[in-house]
C-alpha cells in the first residue's frame, strides 16, 4: 500500500544520530482514510528517526480478515524519487502500474516499484480465489540523487535466496546478507548499499548474521518474544543499532516461534523532503510534482475522478484495469514561510 493520509505532513528526512545500545522506535497508528481505511503501524519515518540507510518508511498492517470484504483497495496515485517495497506474510496483492505491470505478490515474493522521476499505480485484494488473511509491510527507499531521473520501471522476483540454520530461517529480498558462512543476495535492483530480509525462528533459536560494519540496521518485529542484540523488541516495535558492528543477534524467546524484518544501509548522506507519495529536495519539487498529478486527474460528475485528456502521455501516466478513478492529492500546505525540522529536533 501507499501513504493515503488526508492530512500527510512535509518533513525533512535525514540521517539521525548514532549512539550506543538499542534505540526503540515505537510505532504509531495511522488509519490510511475513506470509505475503505485499514489500520497500519508506522515506525519510520517519525522525529526520533526518519532513515535506517535509505530505508525511509516502514508501515506495517495485519492480520486482517479479508474474506468478507473487499480487502486492500487502493486506487491508482503518483509516486517521486523513491522505491516501493511490498512484502507480505500472508495473502495477496494485486499490483497495476502506468509502465504497463500487472502482477500479483504472494508471501516470499517482492515487488519493486522505482518511481525515478514519476510513476502511478494501484494495488488491490484480487476479487476472486485471494487467502482470506492479509499481512505484512510496505518500506519504500529514498533514491539518492544521482538515481532521481532514472526511468521509472517494476520488477517482480520469486524464488528469493534463503538458508535454513538451527531452527532459523532468513530470506534476503533486497541487497546481501551473510548467514551461516552463505551470502544470501537478493537480484532485485538497488541504488544504495541495502539490506532487507525476512527473519523466523522457531522457540528458543537463535541467528548471527554477519553484516557490514558500515551499515545501520533495524529490526522490525511482526509477532513472537524476540532479542536484538540483548535487548527486547516488542512487536511492532523497531529497534535501530548504529555502525559498527559485524555481526548481529537475533533470539527468540522459549514459548513461540518469531518472525521480523531486518532493514539495513549505507547511512544516507542526502537530506530529503517527503510529503504524501512524493519524494524530492526541496518543497519547491514537491509542489511540481502534485500540480502535475492534479494536471492529469479530470473532475467528472458526482464526485468521481477519471483522467484529463493525454493523461497518459504526462509526468505519472495512466493506470489502466482499476475500476476506479485515480486519487485525488490532499491539500498541500504553504510551508515556506515556517521551518521544517530535521529528525531529533523539536
Amino acid at each position: 500500500m501507499s501513504n493515503l493520509e488526508t492530512q500527510p505532513a512535509e518533513q525533512v528526512c535525514a540521517a539521525g544520530d548514532q549512539g550506543d545500545g538499542i534505540e526503540l522506535l515505537t510505532p504509531r497508528d495511522v488509519p490510511l482514510g475513506g470509505p475503505r481505511a485499514m489500520d497500519v503501524r508506522r515506525t519510520i519515518p517519525q522525529r526520533a528517526r526518519s532513515l535506517v540507510g535509505a530505508w525511509c518508511f516502514s508501515d506495517h498492517y495485519g492480520p486482517d480478515d479479508v474474506s468478507d470484504s473487499e480487502g486492500m483497495q487502493v486506487p491508482p496515485h503518483p509516486h517521486t524519487g523513491l522505491q516501493t517495497v511490498s512484502w507480505l506474510f500472508e495473502g495477496e496483492i494485486l499490483h497495476r502500474d502506468s509502465v504497463g505491470s500487472l502482477q500479483r505478490v504472494r508471501p516470499g515474493e517482492l515487488n519493486l516499484m522505482t518511481a525515478g522521476m514519476g510513476i502511478s499505480h494501484s494495488e488491490e485484494s484480487p476479487a476472486e480465489g485471494r487467502p482470506p488473511r492479509l499481512h505484512g509491510v510496505q518500506l519504500w527507499t529514498a533514491l539518492p540523487g544521482s538515481a532521481l531521473g532514472v526511468d521509472p520501471h517494476f520488477e517482480h522476483h520469486a524464488g528469493l535466496p534463503l538458508v535454513r540454520h538451527e531452527g532459523a530461517v532468513v530470506q534476503v529480498f533486497v541487497g546481501r546478507l551473510s548467514v551461516a558462512g552463505e551470502e544470501l543476495a537478493s537480484p532485485a535492483t538497488t541504488y544504495t548499499p541495502l539490506v532487507g530480509a525476512q527473519i523466523d525462528l522457531e522457540p528458543g533459536a537463535e541467528v548471527r548474521l554477519d553484516v557490514d560494519a558500515g551499515h545501520e540496521h533495524a529490526l522490525l518485529v511482526d509477532s513472537g518474544d524476540m532479542t536484538f542484540e540483548g535487548s527486547v523488541v516488542p512487536p511492532s516495535n523497531l529497534g535501530y543499532v548504529a555502525p559498527g558492528r559485524s555481526t548481529l543477534v537475533v533470539r527468540a524467546g522459549a514459548a513461540a516461534p518469531v518472525r521480523a524484518v531486518l532493514i539495513g544501509g549505507l547511512p544516507f548522506d542526502e537530506d530529503v523532503v517527503m510529503w504524501w507519495n512524493f519524494m524530492g529536495r526541496t518543497h519547491e519539487d514537491i509542489v511540481r510534482a502534485r500540480d502535475a498529478w492534479t494536471a492529469q486527474i479530470a473532475e467528472l460528475a458526482d464526485g468521481v475522478t477519471g483522467y484529463a485528456d493525454g493523461a497518459a502521455g504526462r509526468l505519472f501516466g495512466q493506470v489502466h484495469g482499476y475500476p476506479t478513478g485515480p486519487l485525488r492529492a490532499p491539500a498541500l500546505p504553504d510551508l515556506r514561510l515556517k521551518p521544517r525540522t530535521r529528525p531529533g529536533q523539536g
